[in-house]
């Protein structure tokens, strides 16, 4: 296994649209078992496969405390079940350093494949919801500061462009 380098806002790569899934192999497996390394070292609780520059309609999530139930979800698939609406404070490995408040929906079906191409269908709650909205949003091209004001959108887009330069600079 091998960590990943994670691309950060505001690169442009990150408002791709991710591609369907259709080859469930070693490479597919092995990109899955490298996001999960990489999202724990980060450490993160969600990551999806456009954030590490690979193309593909995957997601591998873990909100446990041990850090021992991943949940890998490919091709995946959201419903929202009800009206109940949820906030979280929502941070993202792609946005290192900020945390803004995220409203979503509160309870979500998640149809999905496995990583052998198994159909998966799950319905969530809590931090699990969020965290997988969160990620399968990436995988649209989307990030959680779309959901907050333009003025603190480019604050934050401004202070990450800042320090790039400065680590380019090192």
């Amino acid at each position: 296994m091998a960590q990943l380098p994670i691309l950060e806002y505001p690169d442009p790569r990150l408002r791709r649209k991710a591609q369907t899934v259709e080859v469930f192999d070693a490479r597919l497996r092995r990109l899955a078992e490298d996001m999960l390394e990489t999202m724990y070292a980060a450490p993160g609780i969600g990551l999806a496969a456009i954030q590490v520059d690979a193309p593909w309609r995957l997601v591998v999530v873990d909100v446990s405390e041990e850090k021992n139930q991943p949940l890998v979800l490919v091709n995946p698939r959201l419903s929202p079940l009800g009206d109940e609406r949820s906030c979280y404070d929502e941070g993202c490995l792609s946005v290192p350093g900020f945390y803004e408040t995220v409203e979503r929906p509160a309870r979500v079906r998640i149809e999905a494949q496995d990583i052998e191409g198994r159909p998966l269908r799950l319905e969530v709650d809590g931090l699990l919801a969020t965290c997988v909205q969160h990620e399968v949003d990436h995988l649209e091209g989307k990030l959680f500061v779309d959901y907050i004001s333009s003025l603190k959108r480019e604050r934050i887009r401004k202070r990450l462009e800042k320090q790039q330069r400065v680590k380019d600079s090192a």
